[in-house]
């Protein structure tokens, strides 16, 4: 800086002050290196040392990049968040008012237009000063200043522990910023070392740079500042501490008047123009930019969970300080997968449907996924992104695993029962095959197959007791088909049909269409059989990410946020392209996919859509935590509700006006869900699902696709604890197992294996 002043230790004599003074400035390496003055006699001796010396030295700029904000957009180009530890937004010379650029050569480098680098008469002005005075003068010149800023900023880039902070600086820093003042001024224009210098210098805050610190303290540009704005600014540059007009509006407006009056002095200004600007009333807005996911336009969740997969990735440092780093001062362009309008609408959508202060804990969350991608469309819940601990905030990401900012997840229920039925397909068997669903009970010591474990099985557990089941609704105890047991979403059929498989075969479907516990990314596990009724907390990302593989015909994409990364420098870095992998069987796919059709139109749209679309229920035991996953051609979406802070019932809970009285997966999710898609669909256009071309029944007057001919109509149901007045299954006491090897182990017997 051009006339900072602190107090030195008392010296002994004016020559002590003198030494002080050489050894802080290094002065002495610059007049022994003869910059400044031909050798002669003695001390020609000491210039040759000082030549040598600087030899040593470089004579190039640090090659790292001025720190710079990074920016997360969205995949149709809105920015969603910017984060930065010096908040910079460089702008060419001619965006900058010429009363800025005037003002800060008066006030810090008056003879910069004449000097090469190095201002011979502020050396001497200095040295004298500081010789007679107690207080120290320093004498770098913009020049010097913008060398030092970036040797500050290749430090901070590079996580040095020490920077070269005025007051820090040793004989060989200032020797060393010399020597690269002279070399820039040799390799860059006037023009250009101002650009750089008020691109660079801090002003106030964060605030560094020009154009940010207009925007900080006048809300402006900086080519609109005016002459008492742009006096007011370089002003700031000695101490942006001290000069803070918010906290010392008089020492901010004192300095102000010092710099107007550099700058009568150095001609840039009348009498008239200082007396007007003098005159006027300090104001100022100083509102800056927010930084990080905090202060996201939108999508402030999806921000969050970009920034963690940033931290993660060894592609940006060897660590999360070095990847932090990068984030805050690497000037990164992040180009993302969301959609901006369908992500706010998403937002609307789930905290209109629950308000985030309607129920303590009620929480209401959307993601989409692109099939065949992976790409996350949106990711949106209710409540607002804060780390307040108030009611409706949190920076808890409903939609995700723990491991990027989500919390343990949420019981799956009977979203699984299509997967369970897929592995039945993958095992030699079709969903019109029939299941003894009658059994509601498996004594502690019942075995389940399950040869990824100890001993080849696993016990049905529960106690003296026993595994005991029950269902929704009433009269399903009975031989069912598996189909019929799907979509009526009734247990004891889907654990009849589990008996039959090898649990680890099960496991094995789940995890290779991407389903893993929330809490930890792990497989589920087997030891418990009641994994397969969806007793496990997963993620909404987790199910949207299994239902995009029924979606795109068996082909599992890991979902992905990121599409593009590229720096100030035009360094683009490597991110995953989409991760795909074929794990299921189209035929097979193609089986499942008109059952879920029926379900989704059954439960959530009787009166269509007008395009095609598929999906499952679920719910758990209390009712506490609810789904609708459905998928057209273009997206699989995944809609939840319930409790996110306990496990208390939503039975009962009044939402915008309604009492709750039962809460299922279709109670709330699939009127979310039906509205998204209406919204969606004009982005996402869907197109036809596969139809099955297999056997629908054994019975050929039954094959074919019927919406009330395959599944038992409602009117059939008895929910008094009747049975269907008709079935479409084998009659009782037949089996329709595919295979020799399952009807053995069904007629074996549920309790004695």
């Amino acid at each position: 800086m051009a006339s900072r002043s602190s107090r030195l230790p008392a010296r002994s004599s004016a020559l002590g002050r003198l030494l002080s003074f050489l050894g802080l400035s290094a002065l002495a390496g610059l007049l022994v290196a003869g910059l400044m003055m031909p050798a002669a006699g003695a001390t020609g001796i000491v210039f040759a040392s000082g030549r040598d010396m600087l030899d040593e030295l470089p004579d190039q700029l640090p090659a790292e990049p001025v720190s710079m904000p990074s920016k997360i957009y969205s995949a149709d180009g809105e920015l969603i968040a910017t984060f930065f530890q010096e908040n910079r937004q460089p702008v060419p010379l001619d965006q900058i008012s010429p009363y800025m650029r005037n003002a800060i050569v008066a006030i810090e480098d008056e003879r910069f237009y004449q000097h090469d680098g190095v201002d011979a008469k502020g050396l001497v002005r200095a040295m004298v000063n500081n010789v007679s005075s107690s207080s120290t003068q320093g004498a770098s010149t913009l020049t010097q200043q913008f060398v030092n800023n970036m040797l500050i900023n290749s430090q901070q880039v590079r996580g040095d522990s020490r920077l070269t902070l005025s007051g820090t600086k040793q004989a060989s820093d200032k020797v060393k910023e010399i020597k690269l003042a002279v070399a820039v001024e040799k390799q860059m224009s006037k023009d250009q070392i101002l650009e750089g210098y008020l691109n660079l210098v801090l002003f106030q805050g964060r605030a560094y740079g020009i154009e940010a610190a207009s925007q900080y303290v006048f809300g402006k540009s900086a080519k609109d500042l005016e002459l008492w704005e742009a006096a007011t600014l370089a002003g700031m540059v000695q101490s942006p501490t001290r000069f803070n007009p918010a906290r010392n509006p008089e020492g901010t407006t004192a300095r102000r008047n010092t710099v107007l009056k550099a700058m009568l002095k150095n001609g840039y200004i009348s009498q008239e123009e200082h007396d007007h600007a003098v005159a006027q009333p300090l104001t100022y807005t100083m509102k800056g930019q927010s930084t990080g996911c905090l202060s996201a336009a939108f999508g402030a969740y999806f921000c969050d969970y970009v920034e963690r997969q940033i931290l993660a990735d060894p592609t940006f440092g060897p660590d999360t300080a070095s990847r932090q780093a990068l984030l805050d001062r690497g000037g990164l362009t992040i180009r993302t997968t969301i959609d901006s309008n369908l992500q706010k609408k998403a937002e609307e959508l789930t905290r209109r449907v629950i308000p985030n202060n309607e129920s303590l804990g009620a929480g209401h969350s959307l993601i989409s996924l692109r099939p065949g991608s992976g790409d996350i469309v949106t990711m949106a819940q209710n409540t607002e992104y804060s780390i307040q601990d108030e009611l409706g905030k949190t920076t808890l990401n409903l939609n995700v695993d723990a491991k990027w900012g989500g919390g343990t997840g949420f019981a799956a229920g009977s979203t699984f029962k299509p997967f369970i039925g897929l592995t039945w397909l993958r095992n030699g068997g079709k969903l019109i095959d029939s299941v003894d669903g009658s059994k509601d009970r498996y004594p502690p010591d019942a075995r389940f197959q399950a040869s990824c474990l100890p001993g080849g099985y696993t016990t049905a557990g529960g106690g003296t007791q026993g595994w005991q089941l029950n269902n929704v609704i009433d009269g399903m105890k009975k031989r069912d088909r598996i189909d019929e047991g799907i979509f009526w979403s009734v247990n004891t059929p889907t654990v009849a049909l589990a008996y039959q498989m090898d649990l680890c075969d099960i496991v094995n479907t789940l995890t290779q269409v991407g389903i893993v516990t929330a809490r930890d990314g792990a497989p589920l596990s087997p030891a418990e059989p009641s994994f397969v009724l969806g007793k496990d907390d997963v993620s909404p990302m987790t199910m949207a990410g299994a239902y995009a593989t029924l979606a795109a015909n068996g082909k599992y994409c890991k979902p992905r946020a990121i599409t593009e990364v590229t720096d100030t420098t035009g360094n683009q870095y490597t991110v995953p392209a989409p991760e795909c992998r074929q794990v299921l069987d189209p035929a097979q796919v193609a089986e499942v996919t008109p059952l879920l059709r029926h379900i989704a139109a059954h439960n959530i749209a009787p009166d269509g859509t007008g395009y095609e679309f598929a999906g499952k229920t679920g719910t758990n035991n209390n009712m506490s935590s609810t789904w609708f996953i459905g998928y057209t051609t273009e997206l699989a979406t995944a809609v939840w509700a319930g409790r996110y802070t306990s496990q208390k019932t939503m039975r009962g809970e009044t939402i915008n006006g309604v009492v709750q009285k039962e809460f299922y997966g279709a109670t709330v999710n699939g009127g979310t869900w039906l509205e998204w898609n209406d919204m969606a669909k004009r982005t996402f256009v869907p197109g036809e699902l596969p139809e099955f071309d297999g056997p629908q029944s054994e019975d050929p007057a039954l094959e074919g696709d019927h919406p009330d001919g395959r599944f038992y109509r409602p009117e059939d149901i008895d929910r008094n604890g009747g049975t269907p007045t008709s079935s479409l299954g084998p009659a009782a006491g037949e089996t329709a197992f595919s295979s020799a090897e399952n009807a053995a182990k069904f007629e074996s017997g549920v309790l004695t294996r």
